[in-house]
């Protein structure tokens, strides 16, 4: 325990802060106009959602699995540990698409070309399910926190 197991925490709470609010800009720039100025909020909100994704799961892993806190037991013991890896891997599944997607439009740019954004629609479509999977991860570890889901 002690201050290296609350700058964890709060880090892991941090990339939820950071993660959130980007994810939600990404797929309001998706629904907006995909021009030059679109194009650079669309890919600094998805820089954030990424980074904080990263963040989230070094976090994540310090957590369960560095030997703070609660101890990897308490984790592997957790139904709703094990639940809310499933919605993580649910949320990392529709990702590889806007991920893959998003790294070509960039490319794309660099080497001069217009990306062809007609996909635009389809990805808002995946980040909005992202979004809201995050938010029932956030209740999730919350009631995983308080000892809910503990298997004896």
């Amino acid at each position: 325990m002690g201050v290296p197991a609350a700058i964890v925490s709060a880090l892991h709470v941090l990339a939820l802060a950071l993660g959130l609010p980007s994810v939600f800009l990404r797929g309001r720039a998706l629904r907006g106009p995909l021009d030059a100025a679109g194009l650079r909020r669309l890919f600094a909100a998805d820089t954030v959602w990424g980074l904080a994704a990263l963040l989230w799961i070094a976090t994540g892993l310090l957590r369960a699995f560095g030997g703070l806190e609660k101890g990897t037991d308490f984790y592997l013991r957790s139904t709703l540990f094990w639940a809310k890896l499933g919605l993580f891997a649910a949320v990392f599944a529709l990702e590889l698409r806007p991920m893959l997607t998003l790294i070509r439009w960039r490319r794309q740019l660099a080497r001069g070309v217009t990306p062809d954004t007609s996909s635009a629609r389809a990805l808002h479509a995946l980040n909005q399910a992202e979004l809201a999977l995050v938010v029932v991860i956030v209740f999730v570890a919350s009631l995983m926190a308080r000892g809910f889901g503990l298997r004896p």
